[in-house]
């Protein structure tokens, strides 16, 4: 499980680089989105990963990585939002969005590391289109509870669903760094 933690930390550092220079580009920007917009940027591009391994084919030429990392940051974002409610403008501090990227990340993998114990690191031993499906689940699953205006009745809410497609997101991308498949090392 120690070299799962750090590879965990491997691969949020490459997120959080790639989030803090967008955050440096656009400034806070997705401080307007709602948390229904997000869980609809997760859906796209979980369904762009979905057709790309179904199909080979990807007309846009972003790589299964890049949709991955996407998603770690996207859901990171989500449950920035679930906190602190969508803005109107994004005149955001930027260590302060950085420090709550950081405070979600680290609650990822503490769940993560709880989960993983109990079940004993099985995702090593799935496909990442397993995985991807799975991600695909909770995007849906996501989606309805926002229909139901956040309710539900006996499943867990968005946060507990944003943090699984987080830790789905991040599990693949240990799967393509063990499997030399990425661009650059994480």
């Amino acid at each position: 499980m120690q070299k799962t933690s750090q590879q965990f930390d491997e691969v949020i550092s490459v997120c959080r680089e790639l989030f803090s220079n967008k955050l440096s580009d656009y400034g806070a920007s997705f401080r307007v989105l709602r948390t229904s917009s997000l869980t609809d940027q997760i859906f796209i591009k979980v369904k762009s990963l979905r057709n790309f391994q179904t199909t080979g084919i990807s007309k846009v030429g972003e790589s299964e990585e890049e949709n991955f990392i996407a998603i770690v940051n996207y859901s990171i974002i989500g449950l920035i939002q679930l906190e602190k409610g969508f803005a109107d403008d994004f005149k955001q501090d930027r260590n302060e969005i950085m420090k709550m990227y950081d405070q979600f990340a680290s609650e990822a993998k503490e769940l993560m590391l709880r989960k993983n114990h109990d079940y004993g690191e099985a995702w090593r031993e799935m496909r990442i289109s397993s995985i991807t499906d799975l991600i695909y689940q909770k995007v849906l699953r996501t989606k309805q509870i926002e229909d139901n205006a956040g309710e539900t009745l006996v499943s867990e809410g968005i946060d507990a669903n944003y943090f699984d497609m987080l830790n789905y997101a991040v599990f693949c991308l240990i799967k393509f760094s063990e499997e030399k498949k990425i661009s650059k090392p994480l």
